[in-house]
């Protein structure tokens, strides 16, 4: 209608797509108010405000990137950390618990909650804080991840190289009115929920522990000098390298202690995996709907994230062929190098040519939960650093990828700590889905009625 046209002030079709429509319109019929009449709104820093080449180790400050913030939760698992002078000189830009960080940069209409645990720290440009004064931010963070808060966010999204949101966009944002009883139930879920994810992350971490105790790794036992004196025979006749980085002392101690134990390269003849490599199907090939291309940024070694690009069915001629299979180790070369991510069924999607795809020979010999932590751990990940050292772009060869030596310990070792992997990632997946409960009662409240929300979620046990 003209008078939706004078309103937006948007003339582009995809303003108007018809979901988009039925959406605002569910949204209009409840009671509801515009975001900016129950929020205060913080935009990030511009400019040069922080230079990213400042990063430190574990300061106790956390720099806040707008690819940290994922659906629900800030991701920590590659935080970065900046010096106690620069954040105070940033202090404006301080989080609090229960904040609600928004992506409002490349990739738009992520949502998250700020933890006790998450602070003190300091959000980049890439997000703006959503500062709750008169509604439950639980309920809040639920909406705005919900088909309705993030496709109606996304319907404003601006630009044409750099997607954006801007403040505006956030401030006319409608919210429906919900009660407080469901509100309530609502932060109840997503509470449990981010406490069997901490809960997750303890028993992971201590599975890595047990994997570097029993290998008599301490991470801060290792040298600290980059020095190390190598003679012909010792440096560049064996590996072929003249960097002095490749040789310094703490590579040495990491080989001399796998030398105590069984030990096997990951792959070529007799090596622990095959390795096939995807595709690279190029940007011409990119579509919006189809089947999910999984790059790099989108694996952790906790799981995959919902891909912004799709590939349509004919990208190949058997195109099922290049679907990766239950117990594939998604394994990373190229950019983050290094990130292992084991599949726990069968996925329709296909990944980058930078993402490997490893499948262990003999489960007998070594479990792929093992194999994938092992992976993860500073045992391959110092591998890793000695083989890129230099490049700006971080690239694993393939034929360096094989050589990588991987400790073989006993069979009821490597049981005890499959067993704490396995308990980790069933902890989150039961942590998502009371996320995905969250969303869910949220939509349906908003198409039928908060009662039919609560039967809804007492039937799923709630």
């Amino acid at each position: 209608m003209k008078t939706q046209l004078e309103y937006s002030g948007r003339i582009d079709p995809e303003y108007y797509q018809k979901k988009y429509i039925r959406y605002q319109s569910l949204v209009e019929n409840c009671r509801n108010f515009e975001l900016k009449e129950k929020t205060d709104f913080i935009v990030g820093p511009f400019g040069s405000s922080y230079n990213t080449e400042n990063y430190v180790p574990n300061s106790g400050y956390r720099y806040v990137r707008g690819q940290d913030v994922k659906p629900f939760v800030l991701k920590d698992d590659d935080a970065r950390y900046m010096t106690k002078e620069d954040f105070h000189r940033l202090s404006k830009y301080a989080l609090k618990e229960n904040d609600i960080l928004v992506s409002v940069v490349g990739t738009l209409g992520n949502a998250c909650i700020v933890q006790k645990k998450d602070i003190p720290g300091i959000f980049s440009c890439k997000s703006t804080v959503l500062r709750t004064n008169e509604m439950n931010p639980y309920y809040l963070l639920s909406y705005l991840n919900s088909k309705f808060g993030h496709d109606l966010l996304l319907r404003k999204e601006r630009g044409a190289i750099q997607k954006g949101l801007n403040l505006g966009d956030l401030h006319s944002l409608l919210v429906p009115v919900l009660t407080s009883n469901i509100q309530t139930i609502l932060e109840s879920m997503i509470k449990r929920s981010l406490n069997q994810l901490e809960h997750a992350k303890n028993i992971y971490k201590s599975a890595e522990t047990t994997l570097l105790y029993e290998l008599g790794i301490q991470t801060d036992a290792f040298p600290s000098s980059t020095i190390s004196i190598k003679s012909f025979s010792q440096s560049l006749s064996t590996s072929g390298r003249l960097d002095a980085e490749y040789y310094q002392a703490k590579y040495d101690f990491l080989f001399h202690k796998l030398k105590q134990f069984p030990c096997k390269k990951l792959g070529g003849n007799h090596g622990i995996v095959t390795i096939t490599k995807s595709i690279e199907p190029g940007s011409t090939a990119y579509r919006k709907q189809g089947i999910p291309f999984i790059r790099v940024g989108d694996v952790t070694k906790f799981g995959i994230s919902e891909p912004e690009i799709f590939l349509p069915e004919d990208i190949a001629k058997d195109v099922s062929s290049l679907y990766p299979k239950k117990e594939t180790i998604l394994f990373s070369k190229d950019g983050s190098a290094g990130i292992a991510y084991k599949l726990e069924k069968d996925k329709k999607l296909i990944t980058s040519g930078a993402l490997l795809h490893l499948t262990v020979c003999n489960m007998e010999d070594v479990l792929p939960d093992y194999l994938t932590l092992v992976l993860n751990s500073p045992v391959v990940q110092l591998q890793a650093e000695r083989d890129s050292n230099g490049a700006i772009i971080q690239h694993w060869k393939l034929s360096e990828i094989k050589n990588v030596i991987i400790p073989v310990l006993n069979k009821n070792i490597q049981k005890e700590i499959t067993s704490k992997v396995q308990e980790s990632f069933a902890l989150r997946h039961q942590s998502e889905q009371f996320m995905q409960y969250s969303k869910k009662a949220v939509e349906i409240a908003i198409e039928q009625n908060e009662e039919a929300a609560i039967q809804w979620l007492k039937a799923k046990g709630i």
